[in-house]
């Protein structure tokens, strides 16, 4: 059937309600009559007279034959003939043709210029499947039982002869436009830059992108399908991809940089995700409950299937996950493999429930998510070369450009650079670096913003690291952001540069010895956003890992911001392990023991917190004792609950935590004035003496964190 080739088609563009594809059973003859009249009018006054990029000849051959059944159905309604049983069927499958090829045309209509000509054979294929249902229609339409008009009997003659004898229609100017659209594709790919005049002829005359906002529509649209991309769905990513590249930069080769353009990148903020059941409530909806994740109770984004075949929401399942759980929270079966799979068909429902209620579904920030897709898929040959030639259009105008279009390259820069390392290394090659560190000084909060995320983002290339750390004055600019920064994701954009940088061993003295740079960090780790606390404490741990920045860490306050950051969700784990680090130098003890909140926080973390932060709770405690000297170890030894903690630990702790609990007993039992009485603690003896217990040559190897450094784009 059609039906499900176009619903395939257009799901990830704008799914149509279920009731689309019902037939309306409770309506009688007169309302089914009538019903059927208004929807071919509102086709025929939709479409009639829309322009068709593409698709024209099978687009107008529909829209006629719908006008023949408009006839009929005028016909019926002005005589008030009572109808046949096979004719009420015949007119409930119309329902569902005319359902359907309004579904295909606001396809045509919608989609972007470049989609249309990829699909071109497929559309025209979901045309010819309408024409031969409705050939199957009037093959069983009863017009003999009908008294018909004579000339309306002709007309459904006339139309089913034509119906029969169509056949599969691929229109000969657009499947030539489709090939010359990949020819410019194999000219990237050859290592050649396609000529201008013929790009211009193609897309401006040929197409009809006369702007830099339709060219740009067009990009979002590809990226769009992408997105949504399934892997039995031509084209496939990559040339998804190639093309993307290919309009990106005919964007800013045809049509530059224009004074709307650069109005319309000034002052927009997307807005901020919050949780979709918060929006729920303001409409007093009930959400249906197999749409909510049964670990948070919040409508899925991004939901997908576990081994045991429950399915739970992206997020909160990798969560559960990496907290050391092996099996589902819903059934408590273990799990026979780690591996995620999309539930599309849940995702789809989801969203059509949320488009009908008019409640906005971002996408969902996951591994996922469209960035993640770009960056998942080898690059061709084609799109490596006319991303290179984009980014030296952009770093041209990042130089030479009014400030307004500086602005608007830094964005696109910062955009360009979310797409993978040749990107990346493309931009900066190009000599981008310099150019942006200009524009961090910019009293211009978009132009500001938009190049310290663009550094960030190169900075996650690792030779990117270096070229931006040995700029003159880069480092101190980026440091001037995150304190004065113009905006709140501007200064938290400067904090994850700064821990991306830090990813670097060299580099974590020099960043921490900058002019408030460790204050900085410590101030949006105290009063930031839950986004800016967590890049701020990764920023903190990793500059922390280097033995020469305790010092620093103490004199700058982080150790006060690390402590406070114990009772908050999200960024404890970090800081339980920054803390186990800086206690390891006496200065760092002394400053840790000195905080009065400091043993109580740990405590709560090894009551309460995940299994790394448990382990990183239970290191901090062991090094505090070690370096802080008798009066410390006997304040950690009368924390109240500890013996609890500590023998719940040996048994049910990782292995790690368990290796740190038996260690941290053996210290107390060997403090003469403070001998600690466990009952069963015979086995986590035996464990910690199977081990070693000095300390590794690596300062941070002993403290639990997810650190193969992963910086996300932005």
């Amino acid at each position: 059937m059609a039906s499900a080739a176009i619903v395939s088609s257009l799901r990830r563009r704008r799914s149509p309600s279920l009731e689309a594809f019902l037939a309306p059973v409770d309506l009688n003859e007169v309302a089914l009559v009538r019903t059927l009249l208004t929807i071919s009018m509102d086709l025929i006054l939709s479409f009639s007279d829309r322009p068709w990029p593409f698709q024209r000849k099978n687009s107008r051959s529909l829209i006629r034959k719908i006008e023949v059944f408009l006839v009929l159905l005028e016909f019926l309604r002005d005589s008030n003939s009572a109808l046949p049983s096979a004719a009420v069927l015949c007119f409930k499958e119309l329902y569902l043709l005319l359902y359907r090829s309004k579904i295909l045309l606001d396809y045509c209509v919608q989609s972007s210029k470049l989609w249309l000509l990829l699909q071109n054979q497929s559309i025209s294929g979901h045309f010819h499947d309408l024409n031969q249902e409705i050939s199957t229609l009037l093959d069983v339409f009863p017009m003999k039982e009908l008294e018909l008009s004579e000339d309306i009997r002709e007309q459904l003659e006339l139309l089913k002869k034509q119906v029969r004898r169509g056949k599969l229609f691929i229109d000969k100017n657009d499947e030539g436009l489709r090939l010359r659209l990949f020819s410019f594709l194999d000219d990237f790919g050859s290592g050649r830059i396609p000529d201008p005049v013929e790009l211009q002829l193609f897309f401006v005359d040929r197409l009809g992108i006369r702007d830099a906002k339709s060219c740009r529509a067009e990009v979002e649209f590809l990226e769009e399908q992408i997105y949504g991309h399934e892997g039995d769905v031509e084209p496939n990513v990559a040339v998804l991809n190639g093309l993307v590249a290919l309009s990106r930069y005919c964007r800013f080769l045809l049509f530059g940089f224009e004074d709307g353009e650069v109005e319309m990148s000034i002052g927009i903020k997307k807005p901020r995700k919050g949780l979709i059941t918060q929006e729920v409530g303001d409409t007093f909806i009930t959400v249906p409950q197999d749409f909510c994740c049964p670990i948070s109770w919040d409508v899925m984004r991004d939901p997908v299937i576990i081994s045991t075949g429950q399915t739970y929401d992206r997020t909160s399942i990798l969560r559960w996950m990496e907290e050391g759980h092996c099996s589902c929270p819903k059934t408590g079966q273990m799990l026979a493999h780690p591996r995620l799979v999309p539930n599309r068909a849940l995702r789809n429902l989801i969203t059509q429930w949320c488009t009908a209620y008019g409640i906005n579904l971002d996408p969902p920030d996951s591994p996922d998510s469209a960035v993640e897709i770009f960056a998942a898929a080898l690059p061709t040959r084609a799109a490596i070369e006319a991303n290179k030639a984009t980014a030296a259009l952009l770093v041209q105008q990042l130089a030479n450009g009014s400030q307004g279009a500086k602005t608007v390259a830094a964005r696109e820069i910062r955009l360009l650079a979310k797409t993978g390392k040749e990107n990346r290394a493309y931009i900066a090659e190009a000599g981008a670096i310099p150019h942006l560190l200009r524009l961090l000084s910019s009293p211009n909060s978009v132009a500001q913003e938009n190049s310290v995320t663009a550094m960030l983002n190169l900075s996650i290339h690792d030779k990117n690291k270096s070229r931006i750390m040995d700029e003159e004055g880069c480092l101190g600019l980026i440091v001037k952001v995150l304190i004065f920064g113009h905006t709140t994701e501007a200064r938290e954009n400067a904090a994850a540069t700064l821990f991306s940088l830090s990813a670097v061993h060299d580099y974590k003295k020099r960043i921490a010895d900058e002019c408030g740079a460790v204050e900085a960090l410590a101030g949006l780790l105290r009063d930031g956003t839950p986004r800016g606390r967590k890049d701020a404490v990764t920023a903190l741990f990793n500059l922390s890992t280097h033995t020469d920045n305790c010092a620093r860490m103490v004199e700058a306050g982080a150790v006060t911001a690390l402590v406070g950051a114990l009772g908050i969700e999200g960024v404890a784990e970090e800081a339980a392990g920054a803390l186990a680090l800086i206690v390891r130098r006496p200065i760092g003890a002394e400053a840790v023991g000195k905080e009065e909140t400091a043993v109580a926080g740990l405590l709560g973390m090894m009551r309460c917190g995940t299994p790394r932060g448990k382990e990183n709770a239970v290191a901090a405690l062991l090094e505090l004792c070690r370096s802080g000297g008798m009066a410390t170890t006997e304040r950690v030894l009368k924390a109240p609950a500890l013996a609890g903690l500590l023998q719940t630990l040996l048994f049910t702790g990782t292995k790690r935590a368990r290796r740190k609990a038996a260690s941290l007993a053996r210290v107390f039992q060997r403090c003469e004035n403070a001998p600690l009485h466990f009952g069963g603690l015979g086995v986590g003896y035996a464990f910690a003496r199977n081990s070693t217990t000095n300390t590794d040559a690596s300062f941070s190897s002993e403290v639990s964190m997810q650190m193969p450094i992963s910086v996300p784009v932005l």
